[in-house]
């Protein structure tokens, strides 16, 4: 299995879904610090897709990734938290285009009553695709790959809406490469993009709102100074 990771291609899905996220406010521009400490133009927050029209929506923008990326897969899985819902709606639209899977998510803490252990949903097996909203550190990930392997499964692809294309910090060392390709290298694995910055970046040039098209000078030295 290849190891690099695999971006949804640059195409209709990937720009339509850069203009969902603006237009629903979830792709903000500004003054953001982000986590790393770095001073951002730009942020992304998917706990905004907070209704059932927009979840609805984002679910046909992951299934389509996940579908053109030609990766085979028996069943998904949502790490906690935000996870969990995404990996639900995913699961509820690739039902309805007719690929019916099973889905599962992870306790942050082990239940010991009623059906115990730590993993809810269907039994992990198969090619499992690990579905979340952003990789930043590849914690989250790298706990569900453990998780799928000590079930006997094998994990497939990590699922993810933006691919922020910037150089990873990790145990508060800055690194060479990205987040995304951290975890692809650390666990072997492709990671589907629904979209990345460069989509993001090409939005901005052709949105045709000046509103819009004045944020990409900041989103593009950002990605000049941070990006890989």
């Amino acid at each position: 299995m290849s190891s690099s990771p695999i971006a949804s291609p640059a195409d209709q899905n990937a720009l339509d879904f850069i203009r969902f996220a603006v237009d629903s406010g979830v792709i903000a521009f500004g003054d953001f610090t982000t986590k790393a400490g770095r001073q951002s133009p730009y942020f992304f927050n998917a706990g905004l897709f907070n209704d059932g029209a927009m979840l609805g929506r984002l679910a046909q923008f992951y299934a389509r990734a996940l579908l053109d990326s030609g990766v085979q897969f028996d069943m998904l899985f949502g790490p906690a938290y935000k996870g969990i819902p995404l990996g639900a709606v995913v699961a509820v639209e690739l039902a309805r285009q007719g690929r019916n899977v099973g889905f599962a998510y992870n306790r942050k803490e082990a239940k010991d009553h009623g059906e115990g252990g730590t993993t809810v949903g269907a039994p992990i097996r198969g090619r499992v695709v690990i579905v979340d909203d952003v990789i930043s550190a590849g914690t989250a990930t790298g706990e569900s790959v453990r998780l799928i392997r000590a079930a006997g499964a094998e994990p497939a692809a990590v699922l993810i809406a933006l691919d922020r294309q910037e150089k990873a910090a990790i145990n508060g060392q800055t690194l060479d490469i990205s987040a995304v390709q951290h975890v692809s290298r650390e666990y072997g694995l492709p990671v589907i993009a629904i979209a990345n910055l460069g989509t993001l970046l090409d939005y901005l040039a052709d949105s045709g709102h000046a509103d819009l098209a004045r944020w990409r000078p900041a989103v593009q030295h950002y990605r000049d100074t941070y990006g890989v």
